[in-house]
């Protein structure tokens, strides 16, 4: 599993890259800095970028459950980026679990996906 976190825009978007199976440690590493950029700016917009995904760890998802109700209302936009096609039904399964817009895009469109956040 591997995660990479990377501020952009002055703090309002975050990009999160991860690979491999999640686990309860990537929420321990990405949280708190999701969570300093909410407290700073307000909404935050993501970029959730996977590459060669295969998923949670039963601890991983319970930890993103709890994440998805803590923020509900604390992310603006979620672009989850991805090469599977699973993976586009992970942007149709997060839409209930945050007042955010939510739009998937393949790895092929990632400058799309963007320039959507920066809208």
């Amino acid at each position: 599993m591997s995660v990479e976190l990377s501020e952009v825009q002055d703090g309002n978007l975050l990009e999160i890259r991860v690979s491999g199976k999640l686990d309860r440690a990537a929420y321990a590493l990405f949280t708190p800095s999701v969570e300093r950029q909410i407290e700073a700016y307000g909404k935050v917009r993501i970029l959730f970028q996977m590459h060669d995904f295969h998923g949670w760890e039963a601890a991983a998802l319970w930890e993103d459950v709890k994440f998805d109700a803590k923020h509900f209302n604390d992310i603006e936009r979620l672009a989850i980026v991805g090469e599977k096609k699973w993976e586009h039904g992970m942007a149709i399964f997060c839409k209930p679990f945050t007042t955010g817009s939510v739009r998937y895009f393949d790895v092929s469109e990632i400058d799309e996906a963007r320039k959507w956040l920066a809208e």
